[in-house]
């Protein structure tokens, strides 16, 4: 095969915004490109390794042997190697053969850049020339319609690997999901799915949340263009595609970014900034400009080449504390004494303002646990400028009461009822996530307490309980029909389930208050506004019932949401109401076609009767652990 021949993709100005830390697409230039070249088709290369000695690309093409086609450093001291490799052509693996001049450190890599890996354990990098032609125009026409926050959220969280598997417990392929997937969403309602991290990751029990390829969607499922056919396909079906997405931490896999050419240079050299306790892994160094810079044109990558809606940012709480998970003596304050990480803290608030500025109708959304403020008030008002944050204490005080046997939840009210008094500080999304059907936490369904009539019936609560919560709605896959087991990566979800009616009542339940959720602005058109809330009654601790109105712009469209967390039915209960009109029921997730005891709240008509500082009531029957959805 030919030598390495001069070449470069890069203008001067190029240069310019990478040492700024100013180059968003970085990936259309760093990385392998199969090109043309004075008529002669190859590949060009281009890597950063500021400390290398000699960067040359081995691979099969030249039986991996080191120094055969070197690549030319660049002139302007940006620290990148290039050149352009006749001949060589899609479907070739690679990695970078680096001699730093750091003691003559000798590393192997894969391209940073690279848009295809090896099928793990393998680790090299595959030449990719991707001609994938989208139909979703329409989808992205409209998108900022469907993808607004005063729109409907309804996620459905989802691990690829373990969603379903073949027969022989195979994975499914991207395109084999496309077939599967996308109709079951739009069967049960979902808005959007977030995916688990579909970056390349070298160890499996990691999830996906251990990157090596953050250009690179895993090979287990195929290639570019089948995640891209797949995620074609959901739009076409007006489903929503969120991607969770990694920039907090980094493996140290020998083929990986850490120590990349002999020196720290994607990581923080010190390691009480770039190295993570709690996961063994690595720590960007969000001071950098050139890794601010690999970072958000990773964002913007899966953005523009795969038109996905949505970036669920993982860890944000790991990024923003210099103290995370760290005793004393092992962090160091910042220059003003305290323990926010300054450097992390810029980086966050230059990707959500780039991200937001280039790509109409996006969100992206922050996995963060603390009461950091403003993280989702926009960065020209000094917020992170995140779209929407996980609301983990609701999460966490909703479980916890849930939990309880009913008979002890009078004394437990205000759990539920604190999540009112900060609901509106932040633009929150409640997620039953993944994290929390794992590492012997249960099943949603098995934590709920009581025999199999009464875990069924407190799930349907929970749910129903969620959904009529302002904010957006995440649940991880399973939990729409009672998975039993805890989640477990290796293999498939338990289908089979379905032939009993306690779980495909449940996953009826799922279907219709989906379709609730959706059909009715109440419940999403104020979700972050207080203006969207209202209680009737929040204090009657005796019987465990909850009465609150949801409101969108219309009052007509007003919905009364009650909730009986006990197995007692409390008859003739007395809730005051807005308006003398006509109420009738949305949902009773008491159903017996739901595996509900079948009762009804009998007569809806208003009295002439004082309540709750209304000048009207209902007087109404509320089924056993039920929620009711009138309008």
């Amino acid at each position: 095969m030919a030598k390495v021949i001069v070449h470069s993709l890069f203008t001067d100005f190029d240069i310019q915004l990478f040492k700024a830390g100013k180059h968003y697409r970085l990936y259309e230039k760093m990385g392998s490109h199969p090109i043309e070249v004075e008529g002669q088709k190859g590949t060009y290369f281009a890597v950063w390794a500021p400390s290398a000695k000699s960067v040359s690309v081995i691979g099969d093409f030249n039986f991996w042997k080191d120094g055969d086609h070197p690549l030319n450093v660049r002139w302007d001291e940006s620290g990148i190697w290039e050149g352009f490799i006749p001949d060589l052509l899609p479907g070739t693996t690679y990695k970078y053969s680096i001699y730093s001049h750091n003691d003559n450190i000798h590393t192997e890599k894969a391209d940073p850049y690279g848009r295809v890996s090896e099928t793990p354990p393998k680790t090299a990098s595959v030449v990719y020339e991707d001609a994938y032609e989208w139909q979703d125009k329409a989808w992205l026409g409209y998108r900022k319609d469907k993808n607004g926050l005063d729109k409907p959220y309804a996620v459905y969280e989802m691990h690829m690997g373990s969603w379903k598997r073949k027969e022989n417990n195979d994975f499914m392929s991207y395109r084999d999901l496309a077939g599967d997937l996308v109709p079951y969403l739009k069967e049960m309602g979902f808005t959007h799915v977030e995916f688990m991290p579909v970056m390349e990751y070298p160890f499996d029990p990691s999830w996906g949340y251990q990157l090596t390829g953050y250009f690179a969607p895993s090979s287990r499922f195929g290639t570019p263009s089948d995640l891209k056919y797949l995620i074609d396909t959901l739009h076409q079906n007006d489903i929503g595609v969120i991607l969770d997405w990694v920039p907090s931490h980094f493996p140290s896999d020998g083929h990986g970014l850490g120590f990349f050419d002999g020196s720290h240079l994607y990581e923080h050299p010190d390691t009480r900034k770039g190295y993570h306790p709690d996961w063994k892994s690595l720590i960007f160094n969000y001071g950098r400009n050139e890794v601010r810079a690999f970072l958000i044109s990773n964002a913007l990558y899966w953005l523009d080449q795969f038109h996905v809606d949505g970036l669920r940012v993982d860890a944000v709480a790991s990024m923003l504390y210099l103290d995370y998970s760290r005793e004393d003596g092992e962090w160091e304050p910042n220059i003003y004494g305290s323990n926010e990480n300054l450097e992390a803290i810029s980086f966050i608030k230059e990707f959500n303002g780039h991200v937001y500025e280039n790509f109409e109708g996006v969100q992206t959304i922050a996995e963060e646990s603390t009461a950091f403020g403003g993280v989702t008030r926009p960065v020209d008002l000094g917020g992170l400028g995140f779209g929407m944050k996980w609301m983990m204490g609701w999460m966490h005080d909703t479980l916890e009461y849930f939990k309880k046997d009913p008979v002890y939840r009078t004394h437990h009210q205000n759990d539920l009822t604190f999540s009112m008094t900060y609901a509106f500080t932040e633009n929150f999304m409640l997620p039953f996530s993944h994290d929390e059907v794992v590492y012997g936490k249960q099943s949603l369904l098995n934590k709920m307490p009581g025999d199999e009539w009464q875990k069924f019936a407190n799930l349907r609560l929970l749910y129903g309980y969620m959904y009529t919560h302002p904010g957006a709605n995440l649940l991880f896959m399973g939990a729409e029909f009672g998975q039993s087991a805890e989640w477990n990566f290796q293999y498939s979800l338990d289908w089979h389930l379905l032939q009993y009616e306690v779980h495909s009542g449940v996953q009826s339940f799922m279907k219709d208050l989906n379709r609730c959720y959706t059909g009715n602005p109440a419940l999403y058109e104020k979700q972050f506004s207080p203006d969207g809330f209202q209680w009737i009654s929040y204090d009657d601790h005796d019987n465990c019932v909850l009465a609150y109105i949801r409101k969108g712009h219309d009052e007509e469209n007003d919905l009364i949401v009650l909730c009986n967390f006990t197995p007692v039915p409390r008859e003739s209960y007395n809730i005051g109401v807005p308006s003398n009109k006509k109420y009738s029921l949305v949902l009773n997730s008491d159903d017996s076609k739901y595996g509900g005891s079948g009762q009804k709240p009998g007569s809806l008509k208003v009295k002439k009767k004082a309540a709750h500082g209304f000048d009207q009531s209902l007087i109404l029957d509320i089924p056993p652990l039920s929620v009711l959805i009138i309008g």
